[in-house]
C-alpha cells in the first residue's frame, strides 16, 4: 500500500490513479503489485506541510512527498524536514507538467520557476493531441484520452528525466547514483544535502538550481514501471518495506 500526498488538486492525483489502474496489478511481468492511496488535500499545503502530512500518515511505512518549485520559498525547509524523517521527495522544477512533457519529448533550458513554456510545449508535442487544451481555464486533469496518450511512454519519460540529471548545469550530477527502492527507516538521518542527492544530483547541487528537472522518475523506478532492466541504477536500501507517497 502506498499513501501519497501532493499539492496538486487534479493533475497529480489523476496521474497516480492512472498508475494504480495501469500498473497496480503488477502486469504479470515480475513487478510487485501496489496500491496508491491518496491522502486528502488540505488547503494551504506548502512543501514543508506536505512532508509533515505524509510523515504523520506513514508511521513506520515509507512515504513520499510530491511538490513543485512554483512560488514556494520553504523548499529548503521541506528538504530538511524530509531528511530528518526519511520522507522520499519527488521534486519538479518548475512543475509536474514537465514530467508529463517528458513522455513525449526532451526539454531543456532554465524556466526560473515558471511552467508557462513547459505547458505550451506539452500542448504542441507530437503524439500529445489530447493535451492541446491542457491548462486552459485551469483544466489540467489526466483522464480519458490524456491517459491513453501517456500509455507506453513511461520508459521514454524516465530516460528523458535521467538525461536532465546528467546534463544538469551544476555539474557532477549522475542519474546512475540515484537511490532506487525502499528506504531503510531505521538508518540514521542524513543531511539535507545527502537526502536531496538521492535523485542522482551531486551533494553540492542546490535543489532550487536544478532547473529544469523532475524526480518523479524515481517513484516509477521504485515501483518497477520505468521500462529499464532490473539492476540498473543504485540498489534498494531494503527489500520489502512498503511505499507511501503523500499527495496534498
Amino acid at each position: 500500500m502506498l499513501y501519497v500526498a501532493c499539492e496538486g488538486e487534479s493533475t497529480e492525483p489523476d496521474y497516480l490513479d492512472y498508475l494504480n489502474d495501469q500498473f497496480g496489478d503488477g502486469g504479470g511481468q515480475g513487478r510487485q503489485s501496489f496500491r496508491i492511496q491518496l491522502v486528502p488535500r488540505r488547503d494551504g499545503r506548502t512543501p514543508s506541510g506536505i512532508v509533515e502530512a505524509v510523515r504523520k500518515v506513514a508511521g513506520e511505512d515509507e512515504a513520499w512527498a510530491l511538490f513543485d518549485r512554483d512560488r514556494w520559498n520553504d523548499i529548503p525547509q521541506a528538504v530538511k524536514a524530509a531528511a530528518e524523517s526519511r520522507v522520499e521527495l519527488a521534486f519538479s522544477h518548475p512543475s509536474f507538467d514537465l514530467w508529463l512533457l517528458l513522455h513525449f519529448q526532451m526539454f531543456g533550458g532554465a524556466q526560473s520557476g515558471s511552467g508557462k513554456i513547459v505547458v505550451e510545449k506539452l500542448r504542441q508535442a507530437r503524439g500529445a493531441d489530447a493535451f492541446k487544451d491542457y491548462g486552459r481555464k485551469g483544466e489540467k486533469s489526466i483522464k480519458g484520452a490524456r491517459r491513453d496518450a501517456l500509455k507506453g511512454r513511461e520508459g521514454k519519460a524516465v530516460a528523458h528525466a535521467r538525461s536532465l540529471v546528467a546534463s544538469c548545469a551544476q555539474g557532477f550530477c549522475e542519474p546512475d547514483r540515484a537511490k532506487i527502492g525502499p528506504v531503510d527507516l531505521k538508518a540514521e538521518p542524513e543531511s539535507p544535502q545527502a537526502w536531496a542527492a538521492r535523485s542522482g544530483h551531486a551533494l553540492e547541487c542546490q535543489v532550487l538550481q536544478r532547473d529544469p528537472s523532475t524526480d518523479v522518475w524515481r517513484l516509477l523506478a521504485t515501483l518497477g514501471i520505468d521500462g529499464r532492466k532490473p539492476g540498473k541504477g543504485a540498489p534498494a536500501e531494503t527489500e520489502t518495506a512498503p511505499l507511501i507517497v503523500d499527495l496534498s
